[in-house]
């Protein structure tokens, strides 16, 4: 039992030496021989507030408030290098685990980063050199990517590396858990399995997911997104997008929606929740753009669709179809069954062609166009049975914005109904109506005045 107890007294004897050895080392001296040489190398200055040694519980050396760029286009509060201490006697050095805390990525690092990790080009005929310094894991922690108009973080990260540095898998969590997503490379591609649950969309407009799959496909040109399946607003989406970014940046895709409550998609999208019920549609989109961040603003969007059982406020089409001469109610809403239609979408402006909405006694058809600035232009002509005897269509013009919209009866139409009610009285507005669309339509349709 001797030898146990001398064997503990010399463990307990190192253990205390690892513990105690850091704080007689002085590692700062070394501090700006570092800065110079990285900044050399990035081209960018470097600057670091502190480098000390540790040896429990393994031995290791530690960074402190390292940033990069003029304007911190880097900051990581501590990076812990763990290395393989006998590697350190041999030609290759070993670093067990890099393990990187608080980093703070900006959109003007990730524009530099090609740039920062391109190598020497190899010479003609000369044989490639195994590594000096290979590194096993990389751990990072509580890491923020801070995008031009959008964050994404914190989150968790793990690398794994093969003996040349290449990348053998990585992971990616946030630190909520609400995201998934695990990094695996094929040959010349990665391919990206993400999952998410409960999460909003972090870049572009706040869609929130209740559940969320995707399948990527990652090269130098561009990605896959082969499969795509979520779950939002109490119904689903599945599709297909091609994104690319060799001169300038392409979006292609298609998708399908089925019983999403459209009152939500809208406040999401950042629209006026003018119009609620479930929708169904299945758009093809493209957009081509110089950058990413103009993608939304050239997007080309068409498809048709389908609203039931909902609800279009701001107007009543049936009030409006019935009287000529009104005062706007704010609490003015069309309850319909089906409003269906076909949307094309460009660059801001949407056109909805083919419309055809039905709401019990009343039926309307027609076209409508929402710009940019959300303000409406178009026709809808309505009708409405009563006691089996189908009253005349009535023609209206739609103006105002979408918050705010108007409905009245063309040129023609109130005229005839006016001329109709002035000769045959209440009996003769119909009629009066009636007569004065047909002119209209006789001599030019919606320009007649």
């Amino acid at each position: 039992m001797k030898w146990l107890k001398v064997g503990g007294l010399v463990l307990g004897g190192l253990i205390l030496l690892l513990a105690v050895a850091p704080l007689f080392i002085s590692l700062n001296d070394y501090v700006l021989l570092i800065e110079a040489q990285v900044s050399a190398k990035l081209k960018e200055p470097v600057k670091i507030a502190g480098l000390r040694a540790g040896g429990l519980p393994l031995p290791h050396v530690t960074v402190e408030g390292i940033s990069i760029g003029k304007t911190d286009d880097i900051a990581i509060g501590r990076v812990t290098i763990t290395p393989d201490l006998w590697s350190l006697l041999g030609s290759t050095k070993v670093i067990h685990t890099i393990r990187i805390d608080q980093l703070v990525l900006t959109q003007k690092a990730i524009d530099k980063i090609p740039v920062w990790t391109k190598g020497e080009p190899a010479k003609p005929g000369e044989p490639s050199q195994p590594p000096t310094v290979t590194v096993k894991s990389i751990r990072i922690d509580n890491a923020v990517v801070k995008l031009r108009k959008a964050a994404f973080g914190p989150f968790h990260g793990r690398l794994m590396l093969n003996d040349d540095n290449s990348l053998d898998a990585a992971s990616i969590v946030t630190a909520d858990g609400k995201l998934k997503a695990l990094i695996k490379p094929e040959r010349s591609q990665y391919r990206v399995d993400a999952r998410a649950r409960d999460w909003t969309l972090p870049i572009g407009p706040a869609i929130h997911f209740d559940e969320l799959v995707v399948k990527v496909v990652v090269t130098l040109k561009g990605a896959n997104f082969r499969n795509i399946r979520g779950s939002l607003y109490g119904g689903t989406i599945a599709g297909r997008t091609t994104l690319s970014w060799q001169k300038g940046t392409r979006l292609t895709g298609n998708a399908s929606i089925y019983q999403v409550e459209l009152r939500s998609l809208l406040q999401a999208l950042g629209k006026p929740p003018s119009m609620s019920g479930k929708l169904y549609a299945r758009p093809v989109f493209r957009a081509n753009a110089a950058g990413a961040g103009q993608l939304l603003k050239v997007l080309h969007l068409e498809t048709p669709f389908d609203v039931q059982n909902g609800v279009l406020r701001g107007v009543d089409i049936s009030d409006a179809a019935t009287s000529l001469f009104r005062d706007k109610s704010p609490s003015a809403e069309t309850r319909f069954d089906q409003l269906s239609g076909h949307l094309v979408l460009d660059r801001g402006t949407r056109r909805f062609t083919q419309l055809n909405i039905t709401a019990g006694s009343l039926s309307a058809d027609g076209r409508v166009t929402i710009s940019p600035e959300d303000e409406l232009s178009g026709r809808i002509d309505t009708n409405i049975e009563a006691s089996k005897v189908a009253a005349a269509s009535l023609p209206l013009n739609v103006s105002g914005t979408v918050e705010s919209p108007i409905l009245l009866p063309t040129a023609g139409a109130a005229a005839g109904a006016a001329i109709g009610t002035a000769i045959l009285g209440p009996a003769g507005t119909v009629i009066g109506t009636a007569i004065g669309s047909k002119i209209e339509q006789f001599f030019g349709g919606d320009t007649a005045q």
